[in-house]
């Protein structure tokens, strides 16, 4: 793939990208940019190359994981040396609405989903995104996170029957 394909394509998937790297920075806004900047860097110098092997998608969005994972060990590395670590970032409530109400609802909504999915294991979670927030099959998405096709659907069928109980008790609670 030449150089200009490349940036077509990374500028195709950029939302997409951004929004994977949000999940795997924590939803630290200013990591999730550092993270994908330095994706597209690796990408784009060739020390990260398409192989043709999955799609361009769920390539990239393995080195955008692996990017996030690599960044994450350095700020360790740094707190293990007596420098500060950086702050929580709350999750976006998303943009404003016109009713109140509707708004309210909706964010108790989100909350009641992030609240459910932190319950999840981490892999669980990390497949239920990429397969129902960044639209990947559960054979994309056992590439992104490299595990086996199998361990996938494993972790999607365990997570989806998780979450479903999840919310359900949670809207049992709400409602006594």
């Amino acid at each position: 793939m030449d150089d200009t394909e490349l940036r077509r394509q990374l500028e195709t998937c950029h939302h997409q990208s951004y929004g994977w790297a949000l999940h795997c920075c924590g939803r630290d806004r200013s990591e999730a940019e550092d993270v994908l900047q330095t994706a597209y860097l690796k990408v784009l110098d060739g020390r990260a190359r398409f192989d043709g092997r999955s799609s361009f998608v769920t390539w990239l969005f393995g080195v955008i994981r692996r990017t996030a994972w690599d960044e994450r060990r350095r700020r360790i590395v740094r707190f293990v040396r007596h420098a500060p670590p950086s702050d929580d970032v709350s999750l976006d409530t998303g943009g404003e609405k016109t009713d109140a109400a509707r708004e309210v609802e909706g964010s108790e909504r989100r909350a009641l989903l992030e609240r459910a999915l932190g319950e999840l294991s981490r892999r669980q979670r990390e497949v239920l995104l990429l397969v129902f927030y960044h639209e990947r099959t559960v054979e994309e998405a056992a590439l992104i996170l490299g595990i086996g096709v199998g361990s996938a659907r494993t972790h999607y069928a365990r997570g989806k029957e998780r979450l479903r109980e999840l919310l359900r008790n949670s809207e049992v609670r709400d409602e006594a």
